[in-house]
C-alpha cells in the first residue's frame, strides 16, 4: 500500500509542535522527542514553543537541531490588525513580523508562518475583503525586511478564516515572490471546503504544511466535522498526501495532529451563509459530496485531564507511523 516518494524529492516528514501543545516541554525536549520519532523538520508554529526570541537562546536551539539533523521552521500568530485574533499588546503587526524575521535568521528558518485570524473574522462589522487588504498592507510594508533577509512569509489557511481562493488573493496581492502558503489540510473543512480543492488552488504557492485528517458526515441541519488520527478520516487524505508530494516536491510534510470535534456546520439554515456570501456553489458542492458520503462518527471516549498529554503523544505517534508507512519511509 505504501508509495515511495520520487527519488529526486525525498519526503521531508515533519512535526508541527502544536501537536504537542499540552506537554510543557522546552524547545530542546521537543526536538529530542521529534528526533526519536524520525522527524526531519520541526515546525515551531508559535513563539511559546521556542520559549524566547533572545538571540543567544535561539542559537542554542539552532545548534541542538543541527546536532539532531533537524530542519527548523518558526511561526507566529495573527498579523492582521483588524482580526479578533490579533494581539496588539505585542506591538504593531509590522513590529511583530519584523521580530520574527530576525528570529528566523538567527534560528536558521527559511520562513515565518503567520495567519490572518479565525472563523470569528468571517462575520462582524469588518468584511473579509478588508481583513485581507489589511494583512496585505502589513506584508507589503515589510517586503524589503523579509526579502533582504532571504526569508519568506507562509500564511496559513487558519481555523476557519480563509478559503483557498481568498488566501490565493492575499498572497497575490502581497507579492508571491516573498509570501506563500502554509497549507493546512483540515482547516478547509472548517470553511465548508473540500481539502482537495484547497490543494488544487494553493499548491503553486505552498512553502510548508500542517497535515491532519478529517472525518465528515451529514446532519439534519448540514454537516459535522471531526479531526481524527491520520488514516482514520474519510476525505481521502492518503490521496491528498500523494498529490501534495507530487505537486509540492521538497516541501515539508509536517503533521499537526489534533483529535477534536465534532463541530457543526448548519448550512441548511439561511443565517449560516452570512459568513460565506461569496462562496461559489460549485466549490461548496464538492464539500457536500464529501459530507453526504459519510456516516456518523461514534464519540471518542472521554479521559481524565491528567491523561490529556499522554493521549496527545499517542495520537501523534500513531499518525506519524501511519504516514511513514504511506510514503514508504
Amino acid at each position: 500500500m505504501g508509495m515511495a516518494a520520487p527519488a529526486h524529492a525525498p519526503v521531508k516528514l515533519g512535526i508541527d509542535l502544536f501537536s504537542l501543545r499540552s506537554q510543557g516541554w522546552s524547545p530542546f525536549e521537543h526536538l529530542d522527542y521529534c528526533a526519536k520519532l524520525g522527524a526531519r523538520v520541526v515546525h515551531f508554529s508559535e513563539i511559546r514553543f521556542l520559549g524566547s526570541l533572545e538571540p543567544a537562546h535561539l542559537k542554542k536551539v539552532r545548534e541542538h537541531a543541527q546536532r539532531l539533523g533537524i530542519e527548523l521552521e518558526i511561526g507566529m500568530r495573527s498579523i492582521c490588525p483588524s482580526s479578533k485574533a490579533f494581539d496588539a499588546s505585542q506591538g504593531t503587526a509590522e513590529a511583530q513580523l519584523g521580530r520574527m524575521v530576525d528570529a528566523a535568521v538567527t534560528v536558521g528558518s527559511k520562513l515565518v508562518r503567520a495567519f490572518l485570524g479565525t472563523s470569528a473574522d468571517r462575520t462582524g462589522p469588518v468584511p473579509m475583503e478588508a481583513h485581507i487588504e489589511n494583512t496585505v498592507k502589513v506584508l507589503r510594508a515589510m517586503r524589503s525586511k523579509v526579502v533582504d533577509n532571504n526569508i519568506k512569509v507562509a500564511i496559513e489557511n487558519h481555523s476557519g478564516d480563509l478559503q483557498a481562493r481568498e488566501l490565493k488573493s492575499l498572497i497575490e496581492g502581497a507579492g508571491k515572490d516573498f509570501v506563500g502558503a502554509c497549507i493546512d489540510s483540515a482547516n478547509p473543512c472548517w470553511t465548508i471546503e473540500d481539502p482537495h480543492l484547497t490543494l488544487e488552488v494553493l499548491h503553486p504557492y505552498v512553502l510548508t504544511s500542517h497535515i491532519r485528517d478529517s472525518y465528515v458526515w451529514p446532519t439534519p441541519e448540514g454537516a459535522a466535522v471531526s479531526w481524527v488520527r491520520m488514516g482514520e478520516g474519510n476525505v481521502n487524505m492518503d490521496g491528498w498526501i500523494r498529490k501534495y508530494l507530487e505537486l509540492c516536491p521538497g516541501k515539508a510534510l509536517s503533521l499537526e495532529v489534533l483529535v477534536y470535534g465534532p463541530r457543526m456546520y448548519p448550512y441548511r439554515k439561511p443565517e449560516f451563509w452570512d459568513a460565506f456570501r461569496k462562496t461559489p456553489a460549485w466549490e461548496f458542492m464538492r464539500f457536500v459530496k464529501l459530507v453526504e458520503a459519510g456516516k456518523p462518527l461514534p464519540p471518542r471516549p472521554a479521559i481524565p485531564k491528567d491523561q490529556a498529554a499522554q493521549r496527545e503523544r499517542e495520537d501523534l505517534e500513531a499518525s506519524f507511523q501511519y504516514v511513514k508507512g504511506l510514503v514508504g519511509l
